[in-house]
């Protein structure tokens, strides 16, 4: 859960500006809160510019807050269950076992997301445009008194939808690319998790794009003009391409893959390294311990 921890923060702390250019990108429907059409964030050099133009280098760091108080405990959850998960779905016997890695995968975003969608809601409404938000004190305020606890868990079911298919994707992959690169770079090398994790990130994150627009419609409809009738993900699926066209359900995906792929490197890379070192201290604790004994 330490080591979990750690590499959650570390994650997403490091690549927190593209995740916001991916919120714009990805938030801003066909018309502005204003009633006039928004400026175009259709490229990441142009959100980019916008946010550096208006709000300086700060704005691409808003909401950071949020997420660190987020990341932590539910990376925590999300590795500690995942390494429970796969050893008791017999990932950890001798061969390659991509079902029990996905399906551990699967059980350990349910479990974290419970812990990180309130706080993924107010990172993500602080990221906005013109967002309305103080920090994120005054977002929990307003949120609550406004609109309720459920606001914080109206995006859930679209985040599992979400995220579920995502982690499956990401663990078998990030297992068998590991595995695979393991038989040359040996398993425990550094260059071997940053590889499999940044192949895992990517792919994983580039198919499941549509289903991360969506989510990020709904957990930010609560700042934005436009607001969604049903939290159905294929409801307010459909309502986008009827009203955007296809093309609006992979707006960020670019942004999205960059922010995965290292994201994934460094989430693996800190997370078996601290596990390293963990084991090692949890090692010799045991050993001064026989020795007392």
């Amino acid at each position: 859960m330490i080591a979990g921890s750690v590499a959650g923060m570390v994650e997403h702390m490091a690549m927190f500006p593209v995740d916001t250019i991916k919120t714009r990108m990805q938030a801003l429907g066909p018309m502005g809160s204003s009633g006039v059409r928004a400026p175009p964030h259709s490229t990441i050099a142009k959100a980019v510019s916008s946010i550096m133009r208006r709000e300086g280098a700060s704005g691409l760091y808003r909401g950071i807050g949020a997420m660190g108080l987020g990341a932590g405990p539910a990376h925590a959850v999300y590795f500690a269950v995942y390494e429970a998960a796969k050893s008791k779905l017999g990932g950890n016997r001798k061969g390659h076992h991509p079902l029990a890695h996905g399906m551990a995968g699967a059980i350990a975003t349910v479990a974290s997301d419970a812990v990180l969608t309130p706080m993924d809601v107010v990172k993500q409404r602080l990221q906005l445009r013109d967002s309305p938000y103080r920090g994120v004190a005054d977002c929990v305020r307003r949120i609550l008194k406004e609109e309720g606890v459920r606001a914080f868990y109206r995006s859930y079911p679209t985040t599992l939808v979400m995220n579920v298919p995502f982690t499956a994707v990401h663990f078998a992959t990030y297992e068998a690319v590991k595995r695979m690169l393991g038989q040359s770079a040996g398993e425990d090398r550094l260059l071997t998790h940053v590889i499999a994790g940044g192949a895992a990130g990517a792919l994983a994150s580039g198919v499941t794009t549509p289903l991360d627009v969506v989510k990020t419609r709904l957990q930010t409809q609560g700042v934005t003009c436009r607001q969604y009738k049903s939290s159905n993900v294929f409801k307010t699926m459909k309502l986008i391409v009827r009203e955007e066209g296809p093309r609006a359900l992979w707006r960020g995906w670019r942004p999205r893959i960059m922010f995965h792929t290292p994201a994934a490197a460094i989430c693996w890379s800190t997370y078996e390294a601290m596990k390293g070192v963990l084991t090692k201290i949890d090692a010799k604790i045991d050993h001064v311990g026989d020795g007392v004994r």
